[in-house]
């Protein structure tokens, strides 16, 4: 009888003891394995309000983002003027006051651009604008990070040595170009001077794109009969005496899209008008100041694309790398009333003059 008692004991024991395993509860008398599984739920909606949080503080800095613009310009004249007041107006539409301004001019010294250029580094800008050509050579030696735009710069596998320019700088650059067809101003000065015989092509030999110019359209020139002659300056300080010298060989003066030129058209203009000399010129701001006629484009406008890719950029909406050069669409033939007046120069239709 006690065997059979102390048997019934044992399976009793053994089976409250497999109870208590099935059913392992806690403290509360809830499963454990069902407070495991609250928990993942508890942790899964944490990680998602985590990450709901991060995008709404990201979205935030986005709509709160500011952004420095550093603008190197090689040197004070009407044209480059008018492409850094577009750029800037630009900006300043898409981005409103989101964006600040760096505005340094170099004076005509290469130099001097590349101490901005560095200033522009040192300070982490967010952009850079290199208005005109030295500008953007010394851009493109100062940085390849920060994103630059080039604009008034005539021809940038020239600017930049790039063999066989495809259209597309790549990397952190690209940019608008100046660059009114050749071509046509030729066309133009044989449509108001058929009857000369010798061309100067005055310019700049310090500018990588003014030479390009001369070179261009001196082969469209030949070809229609003319004789040309180069007449280079390196800078200011020997142009007058450049322009003497061809003031007294030649019937008309060509000039490119040259920036030391447009900076010193009165020098230009001193010499060419007393002797008679009519100068045709590549841009309005060089015809304004000692021009007949010129076959150009709005530097203005010309600021204001690059100003619309400078917001693409600087939001995100566009990677510069893959951005191709732009160019200005419309060119418009135009003269200068009184410097025509002066050298009883009769101007045909389909001219625009040049407002005072």
């Amino acid at each position: 009888m006690k065997k059979l008692l102390a048997f019934i004991l044992t399976v009793v024991m053994v089976c409250g003891l497999t109870a208590c395993g099935s059913g392992a509860k806690d403290a509360d008398g809830q499963n454990v394995s069902d407070d495991t599984a609250a928990t993942a739920e508890d942790v899964a909606g944490e990680t998602t309000d985590s990450a709901d949080d991060g995008a709404a503080e990201a979205d935030g800095a986005d709509e709160g983002a500011t952004y420095t613009v550093g603008i190197c310009q090689l040197v004070q004249h009407e044209a480059l003027d008018a492409a850094t007041e577009g750029f800037m107006d630009a900006l300043k539409e898409e981005l409103g006051d989101k964006v600040t301004f760096d505005e340094q001019n170099a004076q005509g010294e290469t130099n001097t651009c590349s101490t901005i250029i560095n200033g522009f580094v040192s300070g982490n800008v967010d952009l850079i604008l290199a208005n005109a050509t030295p500008a953007l050579q010394a851009a493109v030696a100062g940085t390849n990070e920060i994103p630059i735009l080039g604009t008034s710069v005539t021809e940038y596998g020239v600017a930049l040595e790039i063999d066989g320019f495809s259209g597309t700088v790549g990397g952190n650059v690209s940019g608008t170009s100046d660059l009114a067809p050749l071509d046509g101003q030729a066309d133009m000065l044989q449509e108001l001077f058929p009857d000369a015989k010798n061309i100067g092509l005055l310019y700049c030999s310090a500018e990588a794109n003014s030479q390009y110019q001369v070179d261009t359209i001196k082969s469209f020139l030949e070809e229609k009969g003319y004789s040309c002659e180069y007449y280079a300056f390196s800078d200011s300080n020997d142009l007058a005496s450049v322009v003497t010298n061809a003031v007294s060989a030649v019937d008309v003066i060509y000039i490119p899209t040259d920036n030391t030129a447009a900076s010193s058209t009165g020098i230009i203009d001193n010499i060419c008008r007393p002797a008679k000399i009519p100068v045709v010129t590549g841009e309005e701001g060089l015809c304004k100041g000692c021009g007949v006629a010129t076959l150009s484009i709005s530097y203005y406008d010309l600021g204001m694309a690059t100003g619309k890719m400078a917001a693409k950029i600087l939001t995100g909406e566009s990677d510069i790398s893959t951005m191709p050069i732009e160019y200005a669409p419309n060119f418009t033939k135009k003269y200068n009333p009184a410097i025509c007046e002066d050298l009883n120069i009769e101007i045909p239709g389909g001219y625009e003059a040049i407002a005072e």
